[in-house]
């Protein structure tokens, strides 16, 4: 057996893929009306169509899973996010940790959250 996607719920497709592609790079390997698969295994899921197959209310920035991204020029992605068009909403601002990997984690516009970190 073998892990194929990592699927986020999302209210708005197009603005989530517009998210992913500038500010990670990723890319879209799929479009499958309100299901797209992207590059990475990432999948992104409209929340219209999740809540009907689970039947319960989202529970946006719960905290209880994290994307990882690694990234060498922490810093310049820093800037990144920064200056981009996005109302970021930071968990942590960049940090070190004691074993010396610098982190940020903040959250997609569907509070989802993302921690990306220096490669360890």
């Amino acid at each position: 057996m073998k892990l194929k996607n990592i699927l986020l719920v999302v209210n708005d497709i197009e603005k989530s893929v517009e998210f992913y592609k500038n500010l990670f790079g990723l890319r879209v390997i799929l479009d499958q009306d309100g299901n797209v698969i992207m590059s990475e295994g990432l999948v992104l899921q409209d929340a219209k169509i999740w809540k009907q197959f689970i039947k319960q209310d989202l529970l946006p920035e719960n905290n209880m899973t994290e994307l990882y991204f690694e990234e060498s020029d922490i810093e310049g992605f820093v800037k990144k996010l920064e200056e981009s068009e996005y109302d970021i909403k930071y968990v942590n601002t960049l940090m070190e940790h004691s074993w010396g990997q610098k982190v940020v984690r903040f959250y997609d516009l569907d509070g989802n959250l993302i921690e990306v970190g220096t490669p360890v």
